[in-house]
């Protein structure tokens, strides 16, 4: 019986969801996921410290030798001064995780308590410091922020959008009408929401040039010692909310060209 109202209800609801409903709801996942991407990190609930921009963390394996190495054998000094540490650090938007012993990560925004957490024997290097380095100097999360201001924004004049709602013609009979939307607003939010785009997409490009980057020096810097890596969840977390900002962008244009060529044409 409950499986049966609610399908009925399904039924009656279905109709009367607009067009800019859709684009509505790609907004709210697109700031969810950038919301998500800036929130990694910053705590040790469970998901967060999976992620982040880069890692680094100490491992012994078999340094790589190049012609180009000046002092190949500096690579045996590193690896006496790591000795048997096993700490990994994680980087994201707002904050650093740390694991000094394969157990838990403990996460702060502060990376000198951090510091103050571990010995000298599980950081020799100084890990902590090179991802503080990283996250205070070459991070910036301002433009997703911005971003995703521009888009609530977006979704805020979508939601003035009149709906479908009932008149009575001049025959006395209702019927179900849905005007069209104002056309300064809808040029408005389009204009908005393709800002918020371009913004997220240098933000992303940036996040991924800067994070292969550190990742790749560090980890020639540590050679035979330190690995590095790029967080993908990271990455998916960026590009999917590119790629969900800019279906609504192709989406609000659709619609105000489809809203034009109407006019025209009952003009005509």
């Amino acid at each position: 019986m409950a499986n049966l109202r609610f399908a009925a209800g399904m039924q009656r609801l279905i109709p009367f969801l607009g067009y800019h409903h859709i684009l509505m709801f790609l907004i709210v996942a697109g700031i969810i996921l950038l919301s998500l991407l800036l929130a990694g990190c910053s705590s040790t609930s469970p998901g967060i410290p999976n992620i982040f921009l880069i890692s680094l963390y100490y491992q012994n394996y078999p340094p790589t030798f190049d012609p180009a190495q000046v002092d190949p054998g500096v690579t045996t000094a590193i690896a006496n001064i790591v000795g048997q540490a096993q700490l990994e650090v994680r980087v994201g938007y707002f904050g650093i995780c740390i694991n000094s012993d394969g157990g838990s990560f403990l996460c702060s925004n502060n990376a000198s308590s951090l510091a103050s957490q571990v010995s000298v024997d599980q950081d020799p290097l100084n890990l902590i410091w090179v991802a503080s380095t990283f996250k205070d100097s070459i991070v910036f999360p301002y433009l997703i922020i911005v971003a995703m201001v521009l888009a609530f924004i977006c979704f805020i004049l979508l939601a003035t959008f009149p709906g479908w709602h009932e008149e009575t013609d001049e025959r006395g009979s209702e019927r179900d009408v849905k005007p069209f939307p104002s056309r300064p607003v809808s040029q408005v939010a389009l204009a908005l929401i393709f800002v918020a785009s371009v913004f997220v997409l240098v933000s992303v490009l940036w996040q991924h040039t800067a994070s292969v980057a550190a990742s790749t020096i560090a980890q020639d810097l540590g050679n035979g010692s330190v690995k590095s890596g790029v967080g993908t969840t990271a990455m998916i977390l960026g590009w999917f909310g590119f790629a969900l900002f800019i279906i609504v962008t192709i989406g609000l244009l659709v619609m105000i060209l489809s809203i034009s060529l109407l006019d025209r044409l009952t003009d005509d």
